[in-house]
């Protein structure tokens, strides 16, 4: 029979290892078994999830440009597709045989990233994988039915020079205790070059917030730690690092799932992890994988897991909503069986988000949800108090404020989370590459008497949590009722009387510029650790926002800057997280970049020589205008663009270091009647954020 026919071989060469994001060559052999008619393909995929440059044949000197030849006696026409083939192998090369075939023994040789013309070669993908493969198909008989080789080359992807270190150390320890904390190592995009070495330290002997610096003389790398804080005793709560979400290769990411947990408990150095694969791709056995693994990993006092999946209902069903079991043994919920075995299943399917939440509501096991914004977002339409505990204000995808907004808008006492929504093994460290996600893998803080699945539980079903772009933070929100009764970020507390009066504590990673306060969808009054007086030469040009809500939601900023009658001392860049894409600095009065936001907020931070003296003249992508330097002062000028919060915001900052530690207290008038969901939004000066879960006011 056809189907057992033996189709023919592929190989590559070099086989590697290669660096990550490097510009290489592979040339890539398929040798003919069973001849190939005219009009029938080779094909070869890619994970989708791979940010490595696309093939192109038309620029011999640009990047990634490839050729192709063949030994038989026809020619090969390519044709690159990103969505090619089944998910997630969707970025797909079709080689269409054309005036001829390929007999037995016949070569086609592509070479990817051919250097003949003066090309630099085909850039790599940015993150590390220890499988990156060829996946290979050939369709010989010219029905465009594909038969997968057996067996495909595959290549390994190794980290790069160090470029960066990062201190992690825990948040919170007691005086007089020793503790262990971590230095990691990292190249240029972010991927951990050996295992993080574990130091001790034998601990404060004075309380407050405190820094640790760590070095490895061997190379030349340092840097300070997060923020500690040290206590005299025993807390209610401790504050503990979380990753919820992120995929690995049974789904649309790289690398296995115990991959994954390793990545995140020894290398991401999280306390709390678990794994989100998209219920459509999660077979049954792979179900029974997730489970299994996470009770695996599950070490109570360690390292805490949860066992879950992502509902991927289409956004009019309801949208992405990530789902957690507190324990083994919870049902998963399909929102389709498209990519299920035989597209069947053993468990429920249910085509909407309110159909889920009836499901989880009806099992034995208790489980907890968040609304997500991934290729799809959540639609807040639909929504269980019960269930769906939170939503994801920032990952990898970007940052979505307006989630948050639609969610208090119609009412919901919802908390906050960021994740990752990593896709590339690196929970907890996720890293934006070059290809569609365009931040850094957000974090949650959780604040739980215990590290263990119970504890965890009930703080995240008290909102007791915040959540972060990345960095870890230290933040202390509450509210005193004007009747003396206290609350924290979560709590839902009454005012019968009197003023309340909100106290805010905030210890950053990087000096704090701003914290706004804000009464749901509104921002009640924003305050900085300076004042006017304190300004110098140092002024901030921050572009941010993002197209729509979608998967086309990516803002191109590309463009320059040109100051007139002045001049550039220093240039600083913001959240600039493609390797190949830095600021560039031509001359001491011109600036360029390329730069996209999908949400979030990028920028530059410059120094100029004169600090009243001449103009900046800005264009981007979006459009372009000109500002006197001496115009520029304490409150931002803003420049609206259309779409969700596309704008440029452009103020200056304090001549001295700015500080990391910065508290207030503010009287909370003009409350309204029923919930007033009063959090904060911190923004640090190195493009750094943090958001509170609110405290539910209810004023009678």
């Amino acid at each position: 029979m056809i189907q057992n026919i033996k189709l023919g071989w592929a190989v590559i060469e070099p086989k590697g290892p290669v660096e990550a994001g490097a510009y290489v060559t592979i040339t890539f052999t398929y040798t003919v078994e069973h001849p190939i008619d005219d009009s029938g393909y080779i094909k070869i995929c890619f994970r989708a999830q791979g940010d490595f440059g696309q093939p192109q044949f038309t620029s011999p000197v640009a990047p990634n440009y490839c050729t192709v030849r063949t030994t038989g006696n026809c020619h090969i026409e390519p044709r690159w597709d990103t969505k090619g083939h089944t998910r997630p192998w969707s970025r797909a090369l079709f080689l269409r045989l054309e005036r001829g075939y390929l007999d037995r023994g016949e070569k086609v040789i592509v070479v990817f990233g051919d250097t003949s013309g003066g090309s630099p070669g085909w850039q790599m993908q940015t993150f590390l994988e220890d499988s990156f493969e060829f996946k290979t198909f050939v369709d010989p008989i010219a029905t465009y039915e594909f038969k997968e080789l057996p067996t495909s080359p595959v290549l390994r992807i190794v980290a790069g020079k160090p470029f960066r270190a990062l201190t992690i150390t825990p948040s919170e320890v007691r005086a007089n205790e020793p503790f262990t904390y971590y230095l990691k190592i990292e190249d240029r995009w972010g991927n951990p070059v050996k295992k993080p070495a574990s130091l001790h330290h034998p601990g404060f002997t004075e309380m407050g917030i405190k820094i640790v610096l760590a070095a490895d003389k061997r190379i030349g790398l340092s840097a300070e730690s997060n923020p500690i804080q040290v206590i005299s005793q025993k807390t209610l709560l401790h504050p503990f690092w979380a990753d919820f979400h992120g995929q690995s290769e049974e789904t649309i990411g790289t690398s296995t799932i115990e991959d994954y947990f390793n990545f995140a408990r020894d290398f991401g150095i999280l306390d709390i992890a678990a794994h989100q694969g998209n219920d459509f791709q999660i077979s049954d056995a792979f179900w029974g994988k997730i489970n299994k693994i996470s009770s695996e990993y599950y070490a109570p006092g360690k390292f805490v897991t949860f066992p879950g999946y992502e509902w991927s209902g289409n956004t009019p069903l309801g949208g992405d909503r990530n789902v957690f079991f507190l324990t083994e043994d919870g049902r998963i919920s399909h929102s389709a069986t498209d990519l299920l075995p035989d597209k069947s299943t053993a468990f429920d399917v249910s085509p909407t988000a309110g159909d889920l939440f009836r499901d989880l509501r009806k099992q034995a096991i208790k489980s907890f949800a968040f609304a997500h914004v991934g290729g799809r977002y959540a639609d807040m339409k639909m929504h269980d108090p019960f269930v769906e505990i939170a939503v994801e204000v920032h990952s990898s995808w970007g940052t979505f404020e307006w989630l948050v907004d639609e969610a208090l808008r119609r009412g919901y006492r919802i908390g906050i989370v960021a994740n990752s929504d990593d896709h590339k093994c690196r929970p907890g460290a996720c890293y934006p590459g070059s290809g569609q996600f365009g931040s850094l893998g957000g974090l949650t803080c959780v604040l739980a008497k215990s590290l263990d699945r119970e504890n965890v539980f009930r703080a995240l079903k008290a909102r007791h949590f915040y959540a972060t772009t990345g960095n870890r933070c230290l933040m202390d929100v509450s509210i005193i009722t004007g009747n003396g009764n206290k609350a924290m970020m979560g709590d839902v507390v009454s005012n019968p009387s009197g003023t309340p009066t909100l106290y805010v504590r905030v210890v950053g990673s990087a000096p704090v510029e701003s914290v706004d306060v804000r009464n749901g969808l509104n921002t009640i009054k924003t305050f900085r650790p300076y004042d006017a007086s304190d300004l110098g030469r140092k002024i901030k040009l921050v572009w941010s926002g993002a197209e729509v809500p979608g998967r086309d939601r990516l803002t191109r900023w590309d463009g320059n800057l040109m100051v007139r009658d002045n001049a550039i001392t220093q240039a600083t860049a913001v959240n600039f997280w493609n390797a190949n894409q830095p600021l560039r600095q031509t001359g001491q009065n011109q600036l360029s970049w390329q730069s996209n936001t999908t949400g979030g907020l990028s920028g530059i931070i410059m120094e100029l020589e004169k600090p009243d003296s001449g103009f900046l003249d800005i264009a981007t992508l979006q459009g372009k205008f000109s500002k006197d330097v001496k115009s520029i002062g304490f409150e931002p000028v803003v420049i609206d663009y259309g779409g969700l919060k596309k704008r440029i915001e452009l103020y200056r900052l304090p001549a001295k270091s700015g500080v990391r530690e910065f508290s207030f207290s503010l009287e909370l008038n003009d409350l309204h009647q029923g919930d007033n969901p009063v959090y904060i939004r911190t923004v640090q000066e190195d493009g750094h954020m943090a958001w509170s879960s609110p405290i539910y006011l209810v004023q009678k």
